[in-house]
């Protein structure tokens, strides 16, 4: 078939990959000057199977709670006259229930699960390149009572055959040298051998370069407007390019990954898609001492922040912040993340060469994301992957090849 995918960031790139690869004719539709320029930019880069715990707990609700006011907090909430807002919360509430938490959690570790496995297979299929790690997630504690019930959800993810391990604070800094000045704070941890680091800008960006050679066409700076219908199917899809021109493109299949701004191109088909986008943050800093400076990927939980490795770059990353469709960069928040880097690893970092950089998660209240067949028999999702997109990008993409090739694919998807 001939498809269209809206949309060239680490989903959508992934999907046109393996699109190809089942011998689908495709066609990338981007607005950027390039791949991967909006959410999958400059993220925290961790392929996090065992700690890819939905956001949607009761745990949540308190921490939300108790960050109104401040304007540093690691969740900000801001209210909006949006509709949208008050819907998606009021669904993130309900999946805060236990059996809901329970069923969610299973869902994202067998996509989470199946998409690391697809990463690396196809990684060594065609030996792309992109900082990546295979030392694992260390996940570091300050807080006692955060620690204690960490250990429940370890147990949670070993139950479904995740090997996250709950360490003591030694055991901590034997697997991360770096974190050695902050160990009269540490209290715990847990870490995961399995999981892995890298960057996803330079992944997605090789991946394209290797989907053009295999037969992909991406054209960029064409907006998507308009998805056209007809009697149940899509017909084509309405596109202004660089130069404002407007025009009409056909294909026997469309696929949308346009993250945060697929609600607003689906609802006017009555394709009501719970999705809401959570600003994250990123600080990029120059690695100015190597041996101060950490190799495994860590998650700070009491910051919410995640740190990774890149070359000689380190990449902090994390914070949520509900607040509508700006990307403008709170430097109470940025100036926050660089003094809990700062803290942590003194002389590890050039602090004043750091880049700045903010996101838009695309937000299901389940963090579980939709993919796969719309009610139109030609239009596809793989959409609201969250704060999961590197995690899920690949299992996603060739999950989404497979369900328009008419097989069933190995992972299930509640929305499909």
């Amino acid at each position: 078939m001939n498809i269209i995918v809206l949309g060239a960031g680490a989903v959508g790139t992934a999907s046109a990959w393996y699109l190809r690869q089942a011998g689908d004719a495709v066609t990338v539709l981007e607005r950027q000057p390039g791949p991967a320029q909006e959410t999958s930019f400059a993220n925290g880069c961790q392929i996090s199977v065992s700690h890819a715990e939905p956001w949607a707990n009761p745990a949540s609700l308190l921490k939300v709670l108790r960050s109104l006011g401040r304007e540093d907090a690691p969740l900000l909430f801001r209210l909006r006259a949006d509709p949208l807002q008050w819907r998606w919360c009021l669904q993130f509430i309900r999946e805060c229930r236990p059996e809901r938490v329970a069923a969610n959690l299973r869902r994202i570790v067998a996509l989470a699960d199946y998409s690391r496995r697809s990463l690396q297979a196809l990684r060594a299929d065609t030996g792309i390149e992109y900082d990546h790690l295979e030392r694992g997630i260390l996940h570091f504690y300050t807080d006692q009572r955060e620690f204690d019930k960490s250990c429940a959800a370890a147990a949670a993810m070993r139950a479904l055959g995740c090997p996250r391990m709950t360490i003591d604070a030694d055991e901590v800094v034997r697997i991360e040298p770096a974190l050695r000045a902050a160990r009269p704070r540490l209290v715990g941890g847990d870490f995961t051998a399995t999981d892995e680091s890298g960057d996803v800008y330079r992944f997605t960006s090789q991946l394209a370069a290797r989907s053009t050679a295999a037969g992909v066409h991406f054209a960029y700076n064409m907006t998507a407007t308009r998805l056209l219908a007809e009697a149940g199917n899509i017909t084509g899809v309405e596109v202004i390019d660089g130069a404002g021109r407007h025009q009409v493109l056909r294909a026997d299949g469309f696929v949308v990954a346009l993250g945060s701004f697929s609600p607003a191109l689906l609802a006017p088909l009555g394709i009501r898609l719970m999705i809401y986008p959570g600003k994250g943050y990123s600080a990029t800093y120059p690695i100015a001492d190597a041996g101060a400076a950490p190799t495994v990927s860590l998650t700070d939980d009491g910051h919410k922040l995640v740190m990774s490795r890149l070359g000689s770059r380190l990449r902090v990353a994390g914070t949520c912040e509900l607040n509508g469709y700006s990307r403008e960069l709170n430097m109470v928040r940025c100036e926050a993340i660089t003094r809990r880097v700062r803290a942590l690893f003194p002389d590890a970092c050039d602090y004043d060469q750091v880049r700045y950089w903010a996101g838009l998660r695309p937000l299901t209240p389940s963090n579980l994301p939709y993919v796969g067949r719309t009610r139109y028999a030609n239009l596809y999702l793989n959409t609201g992957h969250g704060t999961l997109g590197w995690t899920m990008a690949c299992g996603s993409g060739r999950a989404l090849a497979d369900i328009v090739s008419g097989r069933a694919p190995e992972v299930a998807f509640p929305f499909s």
